[in-house]
């Protein structure tokens, strides 16, 4: 074996102890990115982990316990209750994906535009805010999807407008913070426009606390989005959604309880993973640790 790769052998292993390291001495980052890559890589090899169809039912295996054939047994359709929590990781995560996505997308620049803009517009868009937050999340997703009709599109849409408000007040404060920095005075001193600062100075420097909240509301998300499904007002069967599958044992839980444990035991699963994710992306890009 030549000298480079021995050097390159001991510079692989020095790289992973470091890596090793680094992810014992964040212990949340490491649980939390566990759990929610556990979930990512169930909902994207879904079809490899299960050969069962989620929606194919045989009326002749209703109801049967855990076993080899079904590690979490079938349902009252006869339906596999494992092929449907596996593919049911694909909704929740597009909840997440959506959810997040319409509240980062609508609240953020509303935020740094508060921040921006002087008092009248900051006053116009916080009072907005502040109607918004004047209803408790769960109550004002169940009025919209009242009003909207019963389906998961209305369900996610609902979700993040009620998210909305905390991505626009966490802009907001963080744009307050920013617009006193030296080079932003810099920048508006020699005559940038507003736009300018906003995408290329305030924008990119709160990225970190965004990133860190979006964790922390994507297991509200999916929290809402299975309490939502659970009540019928999200979505609607034989789609394999965790909520709606609780929403269907809870008639059958004095003879077959699996119905509804396992879709809320991947429930806690995620909603405790993007949690423990959140707190340990707080901590790391806390300034003052």
């Amino acid at each position: 074996m030549t000298n480079a790769n021995l050097i390159a052998g001991s510079s692989r292993r020095s790289t992973f102890m470091r890596c090793m390291h680094w992810l014992a001495q964040h212990p949340s980052i490491t649980i939390g990115g566990f759990l929610v890559s556990l979930i990512v890589l169930c909902a994207i090899f879904a079809p490899l982990l299960t050969g069962a169809d989620p929606y194919e039912q045989d009326l002749l295996s209703t109801m049967l316990p855990p076993s080899w054939e079904h590690p979490f047994g079938t349902d009252d359709s006869g339906r596999d209750i494992f092929a449907r929590v596996v593919y049911g990781a694909r909704i929740s995560l597009l909840e997440v994906t959506l959810g997040v996505g319409l509240a980062i997308i609508s609240g953020v620049p509303l935020g740094i535009l508060s921040g921006m803009a002087g008092k009248r517009v900051d006053a116009v868009i916080m009072w907005c805010m502040d109607v918004l937050f004047a209803f408790p999340g769960i109550v004002l997703a169940i009025l919209l999807v009242s009003i909207l009709g019963s389906s998961l599109v209305n369900l996610l849409v609902a979700i993040a407008i009620f998210s909305i408000p905390v991505y626009a007040r966490l802009a907001r404060n963080l744009t307050l913070g920013l617009r006193s920095m030296d080079y932003v005075e810099a920048a508006i001193s020699l005559g940038l426009r507003r736009w300018r600062v906003m995408t290329h100075y305030i924008l990119p420097n709160a990225i970190g606390p965004i990133i860190v909240q979006s964790t922390l509301t994507a297991g509200t998300v999916i929290l809402s989005a299975a309490s939502l499904s659970f009540l019928g007002l999200g979505a609607q069967p034989p789609l394999p959604e965790w909520g709606a599958m609780m929403s269907s044992g809870r008639n059958y839980l004095g003879v077959n309880i699996y119905m509804s444990l396992f879709p809320g035991i991947a429930v806690m699963i995620t909603v405790l993973g993007f949690n423990i994710l959140g707190d340990g992306l707080r901590d790391l890009l806390d300034p003052r640790r």
